[in-house]
């Protein structure tokens, strides 16, 4: 159980810096980081970092496909999680 927590901190880490980065490539005219390798962190349970990312700076956040579509697979996972770890948490 360790092991999925440092991942999912790791791969979340990883998702918000790769949106500055990309946001800073845009802004200096310089080669892009790939919608899909976006999108492939997010889902490999990233989307939160990614979503961090839009936000702070308000990188892709034009684009429909990553206003919806980034937003619904951090749902997604959350539901996942909540139907994995649901009779875990305290009450």
């Amino acid at each position: 159980m360790g092991f999925l927590w440092i991942y999912l901190v790791l791969i979340n880490i990883v998702g918000l810096i790769l949106m500055g980065a990309d946001k800073r490539k845009a802004r200096s005219k310089a080669w892009r980081i790939p919608e899909k390798r976006l999108f492939l962190v997010a889902v490999a349970g990233g989307a939160a970092g990614v979503w961090i990312g839009m936000r702070t700076w308000r990188h892709k956040t034009k684009h429909s496909s990553f206003t919806i579509g980034i937003p619904a697979i951090f749902v997604v996972q959350l539901l996942i999680a909540l139907a994995v770890w649901g009779d875990r948490l305290p009450r």
